[in-house]
């Protein structure tokens, strides 16, 4: 007989494993259900993992070109590629282990299987093999089955020469050359990652800029920074084919009607995501979709079946962790009752761990100009910083743009060192309706990189100290 929840949670990454345990917070009969390992691709091939290996190469980097610097005499620096693999996925391991026993100490009962609805409240779950092993009824059903790369006819994965994120994180052998095709967060990270341990990275972006979201003015500095490191960079540029002829992968790209052939051991195609949405049975129950995604109302997440939910990737962009979390316990809470606030999905972060670090919230200065905004924009370098100066880190600055009208802060764009951590006052400043006075006014503690951001408000008003 089929065992019988209150809510069950299809998929064990960031939108589900958190969405289970607030559900068993506030008092419900919950099951998650998830074939592979909970954490989703964040915690298993993404966020977690990826953070590691590219600690490694900041390492590296900076003991091998910036150790003497600092007064350390560091000769003959060499690194162990399959040990920093390894670190990558024992690191990731532990996270995951930490996740299940969460879900034991939260009495969540966890279901190994690919659950398939085949009803609005059944859910039937199979094993490897493609055999029925169970059932499980839920009043409410929340889906989390998030996102895989998205594959292009013309650039055909075999996963071996021509990969995806995936296999980049696990490869046996540093690749001598490698094309990245996509110059978003996940192909810049690669990109910076495999060029400090040596490999010749060709970076390829149909948009005019790298990391085409992020604020001109950050992309040109980052752009500027790879080429200091020898990386090739085609922006503007279409990818027409990439084959593989033996151990070779030849890609063919075009700019302004001008072909021309790369060649590299290895590519990484790096185009976006789409959503998990196949094989759970959601077209034969009608669930609604949008573009490979699932269509939500975003104020409850509920699908068009009213008893059917769904968060994070497999609902379309931003696809980031962290907001499938926040929609996770948005949901959660929503089906209890709880009249939670709207997610403000103008006030998410974005981060991009290459280095320099990339980190922004808010409207782009061209954003904010196309959306009518008269505007005031305050920078700080970090060569200006004193504790950056100290620190050895004086590459980037921080930018900030506020409504010259009413004074109040619009977007922030950090490239630097710590800019990922720096991001999280200025994303509660944002979210509390922060002005140029209220952040050029806070005591900043001296020396810190933070003051930086303090010194770019006044900057916008003419106010900074110190540039």
């Amino acid at each position: 007989m089929a065992k019988s929840f209150e809510i069950a949670i299809l998929g064990g990454g960031p939108g589900g494993y958190v969405a289970a345990i607030r559900a068993a917070q506030l008092g419900y009969k919950t099951v998650i259900i998830d074939k592979e390992n909970l954490g989703g691709v964040c915690l298993n091939w993404g966020c977690i993992p990826t953070k590691s290996l590219l600690k490694n190469a900041e390492l590296f980097d900076k003991i091998k070109n910036h150790s003497g610097d600092f007064g350390i005499n560091a000769k003959d620096v060499s690194f162990d590629f399959s040990k920093i693999i390894k670190r990558s996925r024992d690191v990731s391991e532990r996270i995951v282990k930490n996740v299940e026993l969460l879900i034991k100490k939260n009495k969540i009962e966890r279901v190994r299987g690919f659950g398939k609805l085949v009803s609005k409240n059944q859910i039937d779950i199979f094993d490897t093999d493609g055999t029925k092993a169970d059932s499980i009824n839920a009043d409410k059903i929340i889906i989390a089955t998030g996102a895989r790369p998205k594959m292009l006819p013309n650039i055909p994965v075999d996963r071996k020469v021509i990969i995806t994120s995936t296999e980049a994180m696990n490869l046996s052998e540093l690749p001598k050359e490698m094309i990245i095709i996509g110059a978003g967060a996940i192909g810049v990270e690669f990109a910076y990652f495999y060029s400090v341990l040596g490999t010749n990275v060709t970076l390829i972006e149909m948009m005019e800029k790298i990391l085409p979201i992020e604020d001109k003015e950050i992309s040109q500095t980052l752009e500027k920074s790879f080429k200091k490191r020898g990386m090739e960079i085609h922006t503007s540029t279409m990818v027409d084919k990439a084959v593989v002829k033996g151990n070779k992968a030849y890609v063919t790209i075009s700019k302004n009607g001008e072909q021309k052939e790369l060649t590299a051991d290895i590519v990484l195609s790096s185009i976006g995501v789409t959503g998990n949405v196949e094989g759970f049975g959601l077209e034969e129950l009608g669930v609604e979709l949008y573009k490979n995604h699932i269509k939500v109302d975003k104020k409850t997440y509920r699908t068009n079946i009213e008893n059917i939910f769904a968060v994070g990737d497999v609902i379309g962009a931003p696809w980031l962790a962290h907001v499938a979390s926040a929609e996770g316990i948005h949901c959660v809470e929503t089906i209890k009752g709880l009249h939670p606030a709207p997610i403000n999905y103008d006030n998410i972060p974005g981060c991009t761990y290459c280095q320099p670090q990339v980190a922004s919230i808010g409207l782009t200065e061209a954003k904010a100009i196309e959306k009518g905004y008269e505007i005031k924009v305050g920078r700080f370098p970090f060569m200006a910083s004193g504790k950056a100066f100290a620190a050895g880190e004086r590459e980037g600055f921080v930018k900030l743009i506020f409504d010259a009208k009413y004074g109040e802060l619009i977007g922030a764009h950090i490239i630097g060192s710590e800019a990922t951590e720096m991001i999280a006052e200025l994303a509660i400043a944002k979210s509390h309706g922060a002005t140029y006075e209220s952040i050029a006014k806070t005591i900043h503690a001296h020396p810190t990189l933070s003051e930086s951001i303090m010194e770019a408000a006044a900057n916008a008003y003419g106010e900074s100290i110190h540039i």
